[in-house]
């Protein structure tokens, strides 16, 4: 078997065999499949794509080429959750520890924030003391004794994604649906559960930016679970707007513990788009026998504070101060050298976001990363305070920058400025939730 052999295979829009894909898989791991070959092949593949099947063989072959963690001695369904990211996405600090409270085993790993895009394990860093790096071991024990813990991936978890994926962020080959998918997939079936959620945003926040490009790929990955025996439901979610209204790493937390507090009410998009997923999750937990039944445990969990006291637990058995957890505190972790409101030059409706320059203004207050090895400023990022649909009047801010560098807050309040459009008639109304894939009621 020869690479070039396979590559002009996919080039002529052939279907490459089960072996041909493990043969790939396994040489670019040794190294005798050199980069230029797969790189070749995945731009093959971005062009000519890949059948169901393909795309199932890859994300195997992917999910094996490391460790597999091993959920078994967990009780009941293990069920995790997934976003494709976005801005001001906050839900995994709402709906793991609420799914737990109801009775659910979340077993999760995450990653962090690269871009204009948040990542949660830099949101659960920015509280004092907690651990997100831990043994497979201890995060075991951490699930069996409370229900919940949030980690960091194993760096022997699919090496062969972080090869792959460091390929294709240099050579232009990150936008393929299979490719993503198997990404995804890999990682997600790697780390041990049972079953999946899957929030797949769209929008100009999101990496899908049309409807019709995130049912395809929500599509594919809710068929490869199906195929490998693991349950999968995809939520299609707008992101043309923040989802909540704090978009930074503590500001996130906070935003978390005020929904977790009853603070923000339903109807509000974070708390919406939470309780669904959340919904969804206790669905395939099998604790629910209907989406009513289950939005009533979590709003029962929500009002009674064992969402929140669940949270706390999880926090404290990673090693965090908990205490920081409840509305007295949690304005500590926000603390910076300057609050600084941004107004509209003009009066009218908030007609439109560019979601991802939102993302970009947090970023430049060291609230994210342009490169991996960039530091992250836990406290500093904005909040916004109207969404689309608002009307903005010049002596209402349209969010508060917070900063702990005069000089970065004037460039990120130019480049909020930028992302926004403000226009005499009110916009058409927003979708949260455009459908759901795999969920057969």
């Amino acid at each position: 078997m020869r690479t070039v052999d396979l590559i002009e295979k996919k080039v002529q829009h052939g279907e490459l065999t089960t072996e041909e894909i493990a043969f790939l898989i396994k040489g670019f791991l040794d190294g005798t499949v050199p980069d230029y070959q797969m790189a070749a092949m995945q731009m093959a593949i971005v062009f000519n794509g890949m059948t169901d099947r393909e795309a199932t063989d890859l994300t195997m072959q992917m999910m094996h080429s490391g460790e597999v963690v091993d959920l078994s001695g967990l009780k009941g369904v293990k069920v995790d959750k997934h976003s494709t990211g976005g801005v001001g996405d906050t839900t995994t600090l709402v709906i793991a520890p609420l799914v737990a409270a109801c009775g659910g085993t979340v077993a999760k790993m995450s990653g962090r924030g690269l871009g204009h895009t948040g990542g949660t394990l830099d949101k659960l860093e920015s509280i004092p003391g907690t651990q997100t790096e831990i043994p497979l071991d201890r995060f075991r024990r951490i699930v069996d004794n409370i229900g919940v813990a949030v980690i960091g991936q194993s760096g022997d978890l699919d090496p062969a994604d972080k090869k792959m994926y460091a390929l294709r962020d240099v050579t232009a080959t990150v936008r393929s649906i299979p490719l993503i998918a198997a990404s995804i997939m890999s990682k997600k079936l790697a780390a041990g559960a049972d079953a999946i959620v899957l929030d797949v945003k769209v929008g100009n926040g999101a990496f899908m930016r049309t409807r019709a490009e995130g049912e395809t790929l929500a599509k594919l990955m809710v068929e490869i679970g199906d195929r490998v025996g693991r349950r999968v439901i995809a939520v299609i979610t707008d992101m043309n707007q923040p989802l909540g209204m704090a978009v930074g790493n503590a500001l996130e937390v906070k935003e978390a513990v005020e929904l977790l507090s009853g603070k923000i009410p339903a109807g509000d998009p974070l708390y919406e788009i939470c309780m669904l997923l959340g919904t969804k999750m206790l669905r395939l937990s099998d604790l629910a026998d209907s989406d009513e039944t289950a939005r009533n445990m979590l709003t029962e969990a929500l009002e009674n504070g064992s969402g929140l006291k669940k949270l706390r637990q999880m926090i404290a058995a990673q090693g965090g101060d908990a205490s920081f957890l409840c509305m007295e505190r949690i304005d500590e972790l926000v603390r910076v050298r300057e609050m600084t409101p941004v107004y509209a030059a003009e009066e009218g409706y908030l007609y439109a976001i560019d979601t991802e320059r939102v993302g970009t203004a947090a970023q430049m207050l060291g609230a994210g990363r342009a490169t991996k090895a960039d530091t992250i400023d836990p406290a500093v990022g904005l909040v916004m305070k109207k969404r689309i649909g608002d009307y903005v009047r010049k002596d209402e801010p349209l969010c508060m920058i917070y900063s702990n560098d005069p000089a970065k807050t004037e460039d990120s309040a130019a480049m909020f400025l930028s992302a926004i459009t403000i226009s005499q008639n009110k916009p058409e109304h927003h979708p949260m939730v455009y459908c759901v894939i795999g969920d057969e009621n």
